[in-house]
Order: C-alpha cells, then structure tokens, then sequence
C-alpha cells in the first residue's frame, strides 16, 4: 500500500480501555529478539512503526515499563495486552517512532511485514508453520 492509498488503521487492547488510530502508514517488520519474544509470550513480534505525530490515543489506562536500558514498552493497565514499544531520549536511539504491536490492530491484514529484525535470535521452527496441517477456528472469541 502506497502513501496515495493509505487508510486509516485502528486497534486497541484486548479490554478495549485503550484505542488508538494511526493516520500514516506504519514501517513494518518481525522482531526476533528476545525482548520481543518475552514481552510478547510468542516467538517473535510483529511491530508497525509510526511517528509519535501520526498516531492518535482514545483511553488513559496505558502504563509502561522500561524493559531494557533502550526500550520502554507500554501495556494496557486494565488488561495487560501489550500495545507499544518506543526508544526515549536516554537511549540515544531514535525517538521520534513509536512501535504498534501488529496483532492489536482492529485490522492486521491491511498491512504486510518487509523485513525480519533480530534474526540472530530467530527460532529454528520459527517459520510461520509453512506446510503444518492447518484448521479453524471452532469458536468465536468475538464479543
């Protein structure tokens, strides 16, 4: 999706006290690290960079925590789902992006990761399970 094409992505936490809107279209890749996968519980991350000025807030519920002397993360305070990750003026990396976890968009479809990040700390089986027997879901989950 070019810039000429972009739509509007929303998302939110698992509860729904937080929401967000990106308003420009998000840089997005895997992240392999092991930060990632820790913070996530999965064996990779998902994440879709936009800068701080694209990126509009709906609920007051969101806290943070600074998992590494670079990156702060940033959680649903009700919930706990997982929301952002971004690196503050301390850590001498850019600060001007904040980074989406993919799968807490209302839409994760609408975008496609580029490239793989972290892969010194890809998992061997962590292929997206290409070739594995698959099946549906049995039950909605939806509310």
């Amino acid at each position: 999706m070019d810039g000429s094409e972009h739509q509007e992505l929303e998302g939110g936490c698992l509860c729904g006290a937080m929401r967000y809107v990106l308003h420009a279209p998000p840089r997005v890749h895997y992240c392999h690290c092991s930060m990632c996968r820790r913070s996530t519980g999965s064996a990779f991350a998902i994440l879709a960079w936009v800068r701080w000025d694209d990126v509009g807030w709906i609920g007051d519920t969101q806290i943070s925590y600074r998992s590494s002397p670079i990156a702060v993360r940033s959680f649903c305070g009700d919930c706990g789902s997982p929301l952002t990750i971004h690196y503050d003026e301390a850590s001498g990396v850019a600060t001007e992006e904040v980074a989406f976890h993919v799968g807490t968009l209302d839409h994760p479809g609408r975008v496609t990761p580029a490239y793989h990040y972290g892969v010194e700390g890809r998992l061997p089986w962590a292929d997206c399970g290409a070739g594995l027997p698959e099946r549906e879901t049995e039950e909605s989950w939806d509310a």
